[in-house]
């Protein structure tokens, strides 16, 4: 390509909280990471790893959280999705013999069985259970660039009171990069979006070169930006801001206009695990039980009607390609528009979405993506993909800035975290916090066993920090887990504190809690120590 009129930064924001039961044999919110597995992180790195191996060229930028990677990392976890993944195939089976006679869904039930397989093959054969180990593959072969997260997705404004709270939650994330991934991450997802003024400091002692908010956070600037949200601010401490552009997310995120809300794909809410008799899903659902999704879905979108129509697994293929190209060709022609009146500088239309967006909720979502890296590379010359690293080290020169405290989500102000339903959480949060930076502050020669429940008391407030409880809390499902998790950290850490204070350890106890809430080992809680 001749050099670009500008730039489109796909970026797919992968993250899970830690959810690890070795207590129980089956775990429903486990299903969170299994589901996430066979409907993203595997048929997008199928994606991926083809077009790698076809040389198309390509680059997106994408987060591995520190929860997922661990969650992907854990042997446990790992062990347990293989025998899920064999349920499928076999229930898949199941589909073939059942659908004998249904012209309608025999096709369908072939089309499963098929998917489910290629699966297995990749998990087992291609990828040896380590998908890490897979998306660093692509990095070091140029097509992807790996972004850290907050240590546990904790939201970071609603921690600055305690500035060493705030540096813990971005060490441990990129002393957790570097350990799975082998060099210092480019930059770094800021939980929910959720900046503040001054956090670029912490981010700039990680060596991390961006971040990412959401529109507002750069219009509303200080001084107002030249370009709007078409190009990186550089925060005073150096890190750059980049905004999302609302065009191109409209175009797929919006309920109403969206892409995956089209009659042709899959319909995610019409599942087998509830459509079809108790005693014959038995074997897949709950222990006890009760239904859930098994994710099989013999049925399209169709409309705003509760009769859907057979879902058709061509018809959808060639919309998602339909879409790329409508995609590509809106991209084409803003970029156009924003090189002309730029004066020279040339734009960065910046695209993020949830990675579980891709597969798990839009089925057809990695097709699409297939489609568009292909179409990008051949079938224009406008724009090219390019991740904010490689825009940076394009176009080192750019105007210097500090955006407004900001987020994403309802109201873009951190009101989703913090409202009527889960407000009561941050009074604990606090105390925990203002609690380990003394014990880290006043225990400055530990015994090994000392060091041990520091090590452990500062994984249970990373935990206990995890945004995505409250943000449970506020979308109402899944509550009582998002609580009962909250609480379990805190009365944790407490514990530990009190033993730690008392100098009466419970070393049995420790070792339990060690086993259950494993994440982090090469944790070292002097990170909170005041400065």
């Amino acid at each position: 390509m001749a050099a670009p009129r500008g730039y489109v930064a796909l970026h797919l924001h992968a993250h899970l909280p830690f959810v690890r039961h070795p207590e129980y044999e089956d775990f429903l919110e486990e299903d969170w990471l299994y589901e996430a597995i066979t409907e993203t992180y595997l048929p997008l790195l199928r994606v991926f790893d083809r077009a790698t191996d076809e040389g198309i060229p390509f680059r997106i930028s994408l987060t591995m959280s520190p929860p997922l990677v661990a969650m992907l990392r854990d042997d446990l976890l790992m062990g347990r999705y293989a025998r899920r993944l064999d349920q499928l195939c076999e229930l898949a089976e199941k589909e073939i013999h059942r659908t004998r006679h249904d012209p309608a869904f025999h096709g369908l039930a072939h089309h499963y069985r098929d998917e489910f397989f290629d699966l297995r093959r990749l998990f087992h054969d291609r990828y040896h259970r380590d998908l890490v180990g897979a998306f660093r593959r692509l990095e070091e072969a140029g097509r992807l660039e790996l972004l850290t997260c907050g240590a546990t997705h904790g939201f970071l404004p609603l921690m600055q009171q305690h500035p060493e709270a705030v540096r813990a939650q971005v060490a441990v994330a990129a002393t957790h990069h570097r350990r799975h991934f082998g060099k210092d991450p480019a930059g770094i997802w800021l939980p929910e979006c959720g900046y503040f003024p001054g956090v670029e400091e912490v981010l700039a002692e990680q060596n991390i070169r961006y971040f990412f908010v959401d529109t507002h956070g750069v219009t509303d600037a200080t001084p107002r930006p030249r370009h709007g949200v078409y190009a990186p601010l550089y925060t005073p401490s150096g890190p750059a801001a980049f905004a999302r552009d609302p065009e191109s997310s409209l175009q797929v995120w919006s309920a109403e206009s969206g892409y995956p809300g089209d009659a042709e794909y899959r319909e995610f809410y019409r599942d087998i695990g509830w459509d079809l008799d108790l005693d014959y899903v038995k074997p897949y659902v709950q222990p006890t039980g009760a239904r859930k999704n098994v994710g099989i879905k013999y049925f399209r979108i169709t409309g705003k009607t509760p009769d859907k129509e057979p879902y058709s697994p061509r018809r959808a293929s060639e919309r998602a390609a339909s879409h790329a190209g409508n995609f590509m060709y809106n991209r084409e022609r803003q970029i156009e528009h924003l090189a002309g009146s730029m004066g020279g500088t040339r734009p960065i239309v910046v695209s993020p979405y949830d990675a579980e967006l891709y597969g798990h909720w839009w089925y057809e979502g990695p097709q699409f993506i297939d489609f568009l890296i292909r179409k990008v590379a051949f079938d224009q010359e406008v724009f090219k993909l390019a991740t904010p690293g490689d825009y940076l080290r394009e176009n080192p020169e750019q105007q210097l800035a500090t955006p407004p405290l900001s987020s994403w989500g309802a109201g873009g102000y951190a009101a989703v975290w913090l409202d009527g339903t889960n407000d009561w959480i941050y009074r604990h949060l606090h105390k925990a916090a203002e609690r380990m930076i003394a014990l880290a502050n006043d225990i400055r020669q530990p015994t090994p066993l000392e060091r041990r429940a520091l090590d452990q008391a500062a994984r249970e407030l990373l935990l206990a920090q995890s945004s995505d409880w409250a943000f449970i809390m506020k979308t109402g499902t899944m509550v009582e887990y998002a609580i009962r998790r909250t609480k379990e950290h805190v009365l944790r850490f407490t514990r530990l504190h009190d033993q730690l204070r008392a100098r009466q350890l419970d070393e049995g106890w420790l070792h339990s809690v060690e086993a259950k809430d494993n994440i982090f080992p090469e944790i070292d809680h002097t990170v909170y120590r005041s400065r």
